[in-house]
């Protein structure tokens, strides 16, 4: 037992002792990278002032490695507050030179040399929503050493409550180099080469985005254009981001930017690389393509709350896109050789993938690569086969639809030198029949000026037959009534005859016959006048226009058109019926027009009227009451309006655009020559300097409006 005891004892003293002897970390030289401090540390959590001081007893502090991730050292995140200290020794030939401290971290610190507070980043507290973490990116902080042996401590606080996603960016707790001010300049031009770098990168794939978009704008039937434009904007703005995120600012802001937005648009890259290979080569959405989209959606979201699993399934995505894309390029590399260069290129993409995801989790060595012109020291093998992953794709494709772009030009070419040469060869035979067409074109342009006139002559017959009707049925009327007044007036002469023969008259009987006949003979005479009236018109439709302006009261020309086309056409077909009416201004002066020629228009009008509200009617809508209305108006500019206004089947605006051309017609076959309304569009506009419009639609019937200028004498 005694045995026991003295041993024990010894061995403390010797561990003590050497506890008490250990040589604290060297630094004899700077390298042009300077030394990182990722050996000595020791930390303890709390907080006490006196833990600055060079001469505080550490011994019993634990050791740790500050420089490794936030999220593999739980200890730190546990307490909200801590202090690291360091001791170290310099050689004598840096002592009384100026040397640097860079420092980069994902905490809040306050930064102790011998002593002596050197530095602060962001706010390190005890009360945890007073805690502001702080990224300074390795911004230099000058210093001179004065003596052998240093001592740095450090005070800091994690901001709590903060996703700190270990695979999206590096949280590496706290670093700190020392370099000379050369090799800090160097860091620093070394980051430029990042920037630059990331400038080109940039710049490169916002161009491709830029150029496939104007391809996708001349071209919109190759959709494949639009999704590629989309890929490459998306890692474009990707790059455009990093800058931002890799600033000094807040652990908050930084935080969330890098881990929804940086991961998205690099999901997106993915995917719409994949859908422009589907859309040049397949189109057929299948079972993959849903998934893949639903797996580049959720991704995102799933890597803000699931920061391991999530990257994983963020990354399978993107590897699922390449590989189905890569199998879309097998399938047409079979019906076309030059689909062979976009296989490449998904082949190449999937492999590098790989190897870089392997490099960053630490899997397989990621040696530093040394520094080429456009390559800063701090890019790693896996940054360059990153890199080279993410243009493989773009050169591929962008290679392989100018090639596409290249055969269809030469194709279009050889197409239009055979165009040329049949042009050419058919040049002659064109020229030998011009001879032959001229002289064909004369004959048939007389033919058609002959069948031109023959088709106005038939239209003027037609309007003709159509008055004829009109006025037969309204003859009728005012000789009916001569008949019956005759009848009534020889009856009349008969009793008078009779009583005239009695021996005894009665004289009031008498004057009472006497009156009735008389009344009969002025009934008599005012219908013949009528009847007579009628003839007249009719006469005077018939007849060749004499082309001189009247005097017409065109309030009852319209009057006695409406009636007349209305009985026409009740004379043609028994079963038509509509109702009519004429709204007449009043006290209208005369206007001069050609009468016969004006009578044509209104016939034609109005008979277009019936027609289309008797169309409708044979439809059978319920409801439905057929109508046609003529009104006239005196406008205050000396204008006169005559407006033939129905209810029937409207027009489309099409119809509208041609309804005055000649030969058009929207009536069946044999109803109509076509010829009716340019007729009346000709003989308003040329012959009486006025206007014809139409206003309709295919619900409310049609308007035809007649604007005459007139002078009041």
């Amino acid at each position: 037992m005694k045995t026991l005891s003295f041993t024990f004892l010894i061995t403390l003293i010797c561990s003590i002792g050497y506890a008490q002897k250990q040589e604290p970390f060297r630094i004899d030289s700077l390298p042009k990278q300077g030394i990182l401090l990722d050996k000595g540390w020791k930390w303890h959590a709390g907080d006490n002032p006196e833990w600055a001081k060079v001469d505080f007893d550490d011994s019993d502090w634990e050791g740790i490695n500050p420089t490794k991730d936030l999220n593999d050292l739980s200890q730190i995140r546990q307490n909200p507050i801590g202090w690291f200290r360091i001791r170290f020794q310099i050689d004598s030939s840096l002592l009384n030179k100026p040397l640097t401290f860079q420092v980069s971290q994902a905490i809040a610190s306050e930064i102790y040399l011998n002593g002596t507070l050197l530095k602060k980043y962001g706010k390190v507290s005890s009360k945890s929503d007073e805690i502001r973490g702080f990224l300074p990116q390795d911004f230099p902080i000058g210093t001179v050493f004065m003596q052998q042996e240093q001592m740095i401590a450090v005070r800091f606080s994690v901001q709590p409550n903060l996703p700190y996603f270990k695979y999206v960016y590096p949280y590496l707790v706290f670093n700190l180099r020392i370099n000379t001010i050369e090799g800090a300049t160097q860091r620093k031009v070394n980051s430029f080469g990042n920037s630059h770098m990331r400038g080109f990168n940039t710049g490169m794939f916002l161009l491709l985005g830029l150029v496939h978009i104007i391809f996708y704008l001349n071209f919109r039937r190759q959709r494949a254009y639009l999704y590629f434009a989309i890929a490459l904007f998306s890692i474009g703005i990707g790059y455009m981001f990093t800058p931002f995120l890799l600033t000094e600012s807040s652990i908050t802001v930084k935080a969330y930017l890098a881990v929804v937005s940086y991961p998205l648009l690099f999901s997106f890259y993915g995917f719409f690389i994949y859908i422009a290979v589907w859309e040049m080569f397949f189109r057929r959405k299948n079972i993959m393509f849903w998934l893949l989209l639903s797996s580049t959606i959720i991704g995102p979201f799933v890597n803000v709350i699931f920061y391991k699993a999530g990257y994983l399934f963020l990354m399978s995505s993107m590897l699922l896109c390449s590989l189905e894309a890569a199998r879309i390029a097998y399938i047409a590399y079979h019906t076309n050789r030059k689909v062979g260069v976009i296989l490449f290129g998904q082949i190449a993409y999937f492999i590098s993938f790989i190897l870089f995801l392997l490099m960053y989790l630490k899997r397989i060595p990621n040696p530093t690569l040394s520094s080429f012109w456009f390559l800063p020291n701090s890019w790693d093998l896996g940054s360059l086969i990153h890199w080279f992953s993410l243009v493989t794709i773009p050169f591929t494709l962008s290679w392989y639809l100018s090639k596409e772009f290249a055969f269809t030009s030469k194709d279009l070419e050889k197409k239009l030198e055979e165009v040329l040469q049949l042009s050419a060869e058919k040049q002659q035979i064109l020229s030998n029949q011009n001879e032959t067409l001229e002289k064909l074109v004369t004959a048939r342009t007389a033919e058609l000026k002959a069948s031109q006139n023959q088709l106005i002559q038939k239209e003027k017959l037609a309007s003709l037959g159509e008055l004829t009707a009109g006025i037969a049925h309204e003859i009728q009327n005012p000789l009916n009534f001569v008949n019956n007044f005759s009848e009534l007036s020889v009856d009349l002469a008969k009793e008078l005859k009779e009583e005239a023969e009695k021996s005894e008259i009665d004289k009031e009987l008498i004057i009472e016959l006497v009156t009735d006949l008389s009344q009969n003979q002025e009934k008599i005479n005012h219908h013949g006048k009528r009847a007579s009236s009628i003839v007249k018109g009719m006469l005077e439709h018939s007849r060749t226009s004499t082309g001189v302006k009247e005097l017409t009261d065109i309030n009852a020309l319209a009057d006695e058109y409406l009636r007349l086309a209305y009985h026409g056409l009740r004379a043609k077909d028994n079963s038509f019926n509509a109702d009519f009416e004429l709204i007449a201004e009043e006290n209208l002066p005369k206007i001069e027009v050609i009468p016969q020629d004006m009578g044509r228009v209104l016939l034609n009008l109005i008979n277009n009227s019936f027609w289309a509200v008797n169309e409708k009617s044979k439809k059978g809508e319920a409801g439905y009451e057929p109508k046609v209305i003529i009104s006239t108006e005196l406008k205050a500019n000396s204008q006169l309006l005559i407006a033939i206004k129905d209810n029937g089947t409207g027009m489309s605006d099409e119809i509208k655009a041609k309804i005055f051309q000649p030969f058009f017609t929207t009536k069946p076959t044999g109803q109509g020559t076509g010829l009716g309304l340019s007729l009346a569009y000709d003989i308003v506009t040329k012959g009486h300097s006025g206007t014809l419009e139409v206003l309709s639609n295919e619900r409310d019937g049609s308007e035809f409006i007649i604007t005459l200028p007139f002078k009041i004498n």
